[in-house]
């Protein structure tokens, strides 16, 4: 395996070393950026883009990054990434394709992997990213305390990935925190996304906007929030587990297009009810934010 590093980042004794995985990727770019707002932690970074295609990335010169195929084998990923004191994993390939069955053929098998290798080889304490799909046709608010039943490949593997690291912790002596996340939007998301698609839209001054009917529920944040969370969630140890990374407050998904429109001062025609709504999803759903409260008010 090639080692390609880029910088030190050293903060001094007292600082925590925090490896971030899928650092490239939508959330990594803005969970790096948030903790490089703290500026008290030695960050090591890591995604499978050599470094010298990274000159883009405004943080690249901030942080230790350590271009890395996780899919490859590596006897001790713990030692290979400097012996991070926490880790945030944030990596999974093949997103937004929900339905493609190397969710659970590969990428379940592949993360469970490298995350075990990181336990066994002395890593204590982590942060991996769960979805709310794993909730299933479910409606209403979702508590973390509820029994998952996932309809998608992604979910499935999602899902039975939280109960494999939970039958680890029954062997190895570990504390982790499994994020679900439910809905984002924000600069640098898949061009497949609704807002994303939406931009594209009002570019090219089209006349309308095809959609679902919009009265679908959800829960939706800004990705700089969801970085927001994600680091204050991962920097605690007061509460463990799986822990919703949402608003709590639902919105139809016609009241988030207009209110998108409004905020940049934009008009297009609505052509709602164009597209069915999705049957992965209930028609109403949003996260309990009970956990994500008692985090935030420390």
């Amino acid at each position: 395996m090639e080692l390609q590093i880029c910088n030190t980042n050293s903060k001094g004794d007292d600082s925590i070393k925090i490896l971030i995985t899928g650092a490239t990727g939508f959330i990594g770019n803005y969970v790096i950026k948030e903790l490089l707002k703290q500026n008290e932690h030695n960050i090591v970074a890591t995604a499978i883009e050599p470094v010298e295609t990274l000159n883009h990335i405004e943080w690249i010169d901030q942080v230790k990054y350590i271009a890395c195929d996780l899919n490859q084998k590596n006897d001790n990923y713990f030692a290979y990434f400097d012996k991070p004191d926490l880790l945030i994993h944030l990596s999974w390939e093949g997103l937004p394709n929900y339905f493609e069955l190397y969710h659970f053929e590969r990428n379940l098998f592949h993360n469970y992997f490298f995350v075990k290798n990181m336990i066994i080889n002395g890593l204590k304490d982590f942060s991996i990213i769960g979805t709310c799909l794993e909730y299933g046709l479910v409606e209403g608010c979702l508590s973390e305390s509820m029994q998952t039943n996932p309809v998608t490949p992604y979910g499935l593997a999602k899902d039975t990935l939280r109960k494999f690291i939970e039958e680890l912790n029954a062997k190895f002596d570990f504390k982790f925190r499994w994020i679900r996340l439910f809905y984002m939007y924000g600069k640098g998301q898949n061009p497949n996304s609704l807002l994303s698609q939406l931009d594209c839209a009002l570019d090219k001054n089209e006349a309308q906007f095809n959609m679902s009917g919009g009265e679908q529920l959800r829960d939706y944040l800004p990705v700089e929030k969801v970085a927001q969370y994600i680091v204050k969630i991962s920097l605690q140890n007061k509460l463990n587990g799986v822990i919703n990374c949402c608003s709590g407050k639902p919105i139809s998904i016609k009241n988030l297009v207009e209110k998108y429109l409004k905020e940049k001062k934009k008009t297009i025609t609505l052509n709602l009810g164009y597209y069915d709504y999705p049957k992965y999803e209930p028609m109403a759903f949003w996260g309990s934010t009970s956990k994500l409260k008692l985090i935030l008010s420390n």
